[in-house]
């Protein structure tokens, strides 16, 4: 598809430039465009270090139709003495359906430094849409600076992969509830195992024996744990489970949770041999002696299904795997929808990997 960009760009600039430049960049392309009006439905905050602005910028082109309606970057390099601005407004061309409107999606890249961290609000307020949802993101850290921007935000975009400490992960997902909605691209991330663990006992006949569950492992990247224990937590919260502090042995992370008609043993595994970080296998297993596997496999997640006594059955599931634009996508669409599953999750991985 094609398209056409309109920019400003100025050096040494002010907030109210970049605000004033923004209105007059939108007049000019309405007066040549008057088929075009600006999308208007959400705003994004993304505090990123400017040395890896690009790689942010890859990311977010990568994003399709879920888009932020207006992008504004905050790219901070330490020892910038200047502001620096460049706003870019785009229209998508030629494609459009006869008598449809062309969306136009603003970006605001402000280049600024430790001088301007006192003046945050300041400078981030006036180049959001007023009226509408702002979902904030800081990829790179920076908690202490992202907090003085939570007073614009309604949604905070977050990845509890990215800490190294996966207690300390979940507690920082859990304070951030307290002050916004929190989109976790780790529980993202296992949506495609989420679902099929869901499918697989969706027929009415299979459901009585998601309570007569005994056994569920998840194996995961070592650096996923918080990701994996999400996933534990999901089957936790939705199925009434009493959650406990789980051992460590040796790698694993090892402990029952209290079902409501039996214990239920869990395991947190390494797979070591998994090359990105994610998960790498999930097995449950039911008293009734039927087990479920699936495991990540080229093409998709390979599953395992039978009972006690017979052949299991093998296939693949090709696609389960947004990426990780697909995931950032969903991340910003998730925005504006309200998940009521994670919380109790994030509750219950808590609790398990205290």
């Amino acid at each position: 598809m094609a398209r056409s960009d309109v920019v400003w760009s100025e050096q040494g600039t002010t907030p109210d430039r970049i605000e004033a430049a923004l209105r007059e960049l939108l007049i000019e392309v309405h007066t040549h465009k008057q088929d075009a009006v600006p999308a208007r439905v959400l705003n994004m905050i993304a505090f990123v270090d400017r040395a890896w602005s690009g790689e942010i910028a890859n990311r977010l082109r990568g994003v399709g139709r879920y888009h932020a309606s207006r992008m504004v970057v905050l790219a901070y390099e330490p020892k910038r003495e200047r502001l620096d601005a460049r706003v870019t407004i785009s229209s998508d061309e030629g494609e459009r359906p006869p008598g449809e409107l062309a969306l136009l999606r603003e970006t605001v890249v402000v280049e600024l430094g430790d001088r301007h961290l006192d003046d945050l609000l300041t400078i981030a307020d006036p180049l959001v849409v007023p009226d509408l949802p702002t979902l904030l993101w800081s990829p790179h850290g920076h908690r202490d600076i992202a907090e003085a921007l939570m007073p614009l935000a309604q949604a905070v975009l977050y990845d509890s992969v990215g800490e190294p400490d996966p207690r300390e992960a979940l507690d920082v997902a859990a304070a951030l509830t307290k002050q916004a909605y929190v989109v976790d691209l780790a529980w993202l991330r296992s949506t495609p195992w989420r679902e099929r663990v869901a499918a697989m006992f969706d027929p009415p006949w299979l459901r009585p024996e998601l309570r007569l569950l005994a056994r569920v492992e998840v194996r995961h990247h070592p650096a996923s744990r918080a990701a994996a224990s999400l996933l534990l937590g999901w089957l936790a919260s939705r199925l009434g489970w009493r959650t406990e502090r789980l051992m460590a042995h040796g790698e694993e992370l090892v402990g029952k949770a209290r079902g409501g008609r039996q214990d239920v043993s869990l395991r947190l595994r390494h797979a070591p041999q998994l090359q990105v970080p994610g998960l790498e296998g999930l097995t449950v297993e039911t008293a009734a002696g039927r087990s479920l596997s699936l495991d990540r496999g080229p093409g998709g997640l390979r599953a395992r299904f039978g009972s006690a006594g017979e052949q299991p059955r093998e296939w693949t599931i090709p696609g389960a795997s947004r990426g990780e634009t697909g995931v950032l996508g969903e991340g910003i669409r998730q925005a504006l929808l309200r998940d009521p599953t994670y919380v109790p999750a994030l509750d219950c991985a808590r609790t398990m990997i205290a």
